[in-house]
């Protein structure tokens, strides 16, 4: 692979740098995976071979477990799925997600060698497995998956060591990846890709991955000098610094050292108060209300799981009423409420709340996560699309182009999202154009289309930038 080299990163291990200079939205590399499976909670829903949502799947008329588009997609995924299929059928049902993975992993390994790829530049044996770094907690479940591999793992397979089936289990629990949807918006499985698995993480980092066409990209954020250290985030960097390192710790097992982590940097911004004409409310009354929004949270993570979407928006309403006057516009609770009561008010069709909060939450954001940063683009997005529905087509288009510029960077011109933002952008342009001649007309006219047809600009996705933000998969 000409773009990267691997290297020993001062204080992380192996890593990967550029051998030459890279610019905002290069594609550093691509990769498919050595293995990929569905979640175990969308099996029925998503293809198991292109890993598209389709309303109406065909299941595999032998295991009774695997669906597919169609003929071409059974045919395409056959090679991965035929020991699976048996296994599947000899052990009378199937396995969880990690077991399923880590079996066609095997499978994958025994039929082609260590090195599937020339592109592969490392095997899954020189990948750490993190297994003596557990906790008693994750220890015992793992010993359970191994368990239960061990009845699972067909007795006409290559037979192998504990050994070597505990480590592929430990490098997909510290190494596994989410693979998303056609269109990017929600995860949908996970899989293990070898050359990423080598990207060590940044909390502010140069590089960011995307799943594109059924293949991840490591895509640069900005310009990368030659011979310097590719990075990733694996967490969300709207995290406190010390929340970042407990994850980082308990997932990944390293301490991060990095500056934004060792200055705590933009951490008072995280906890500040809102400051009017001069005036900072007192350290007793940012705790006082920061204390009330996490306790709100809570309740409005219970309503939302129970589907009270009223309830909802009557808790995030008390709690705005009482924290926004206290604080700052990127106090992280309160950019969770705005970003929580702008989802629901926009599936309950009250738009122009919507439109708002998702206004204030990309605002916060912009003060907090670097300008080329997907979960940002995807608010931006979200927040266009809410300003459209409300009929306030200035701030939609500006918004649209924001994210339009900053997904051309995280996501590219091919991807399915960009695409979608690109015909929005197009659509609100011309749009705008109207208003500008006549606001009369374009109300007239919009009101009239859409009593015709309804809003199907485009379907607001559940939480889109919290995919965005966890696109390393962990077991929960």
């Amino acid at each position: 692979m000409e773009n990267v080299v691997i290297f020993d990163s001062p204080g992380k291990g192996r890593g990967l740098k550029a051998t030459k200079e890279f610019w905002a939205g290069d594609v550093i590399f691509s990769e498919p995976s050595i293995a990929a499976v569905v979640f175990d909670s969308l099996t029925e829903r998503i293809c198991h071979s292109c890993f598209r949502r389709q309303e109406k799947l065909h299941r595999c008329g032998q295991c009774k477990f695997a669906y597919y588009c169609d003929r071409t997609c059974q045919r395409a995924g056959w090679a991965e799925h035929k020991q699976e299929c048996s296994a599947i059928k000899a052990f009378g049902k199937a396995p969880n997600e990690n077991i399923r993975l880590v079996a066609r992993i095997m499978w994958r390994l025994d039929k082609e060698g260590s090195l599937v790829s020339d592109l592969q530049l490392t095997t899954l044996d020189e990948l750490e497995d993190h297994i003596a770094d557990m906790q008693e907690e994750d220890l015992t479940e793992f010993k359970v998956d191994i368990h239960n591999f061990l009845d699972y793992w067909p007795r006409t397979s290559k037979q192998h060591t504990i050994d070597v089936i505990s480590h592929i289990f430990g490098v997909i629990n510290c190494n596994g990846f989410t693979v998303s949807d056609q269109r990017g918006l929600q995860a949908v499985g996970v899989g293990l890709f070898p050359n990423l698995c080598l990207v060590n993480h940044n909390c502010w980092p140069n590089c960011t991955v995307i799943l594109n066409h059924g293949k991840i990209e490591l895509r640069s954020l900005g310009k990368i000098s030659e011979g310097e250290e590719l990075t990733v985030a694996y967490v969300d960097y709207l995290n406190l610094s010390e929340e970042r390192q407990r994850l980082l710790k308990t997932q990944y097992f390293f301490d991060c050292t990095c500056d934004n982590c060792k200055n705590r940097s933009k951490d008072d911004l995280k906890l500040a108060g809102r400051e009017v004409d001069g005036v900072k409310p007192s350290e007793e009354q940012v705790k006082e209300a920061t204390d009330y929004c996490f306790q709100m949270l809570e309740k409005m993570d219970k309503a939302r799981l129970n589907g009270d979407y009223h309830e909802l928006v009557q808790i995030c309403r008390t709690c705005i009423e009482k924290a926004e006057p206290i604080l700052a516009d990127t106090h992280i609770y309160l950019l969770r409420i705005w970003s929580t009561l702008s989802e629901v008010q926009a599936y309950l069709q009250y738009f122009n709340d919507a439109a708002e909060y998702a206004r204030k939450m990309v605002d916060g954001y912009v003060k907090l996560y670097p300008p080329n940063n997907a979960a940002l683009g995807m608010a931006a997005m979200r927040a266009g699309v809410n300003h459209w529905q409300a009929g306030q087509i200035e701030v939609a288009h500006g918004m649209i182009c924001k994210a339009y510029g900053i997904l051309l960077v995280t996501h590219g011109p091919t991807h399915p999202i960009t695409k979608d933002l690109e015909a929005m952008r197009m659509q609100t342009e011309m749009e705008l154009r109207m208003f500008k001649q006549n606001e009369y007309v374009y109300h007239s006219m919009r009101e009239a289309s859409l009593k015709n047809k309804p809003m199907t600009m485009m379907h607001e996705p559940k939480s889109v930038e919290e995919g965005i933000k966890n696109l390393f998969h962990r077991k929960k």
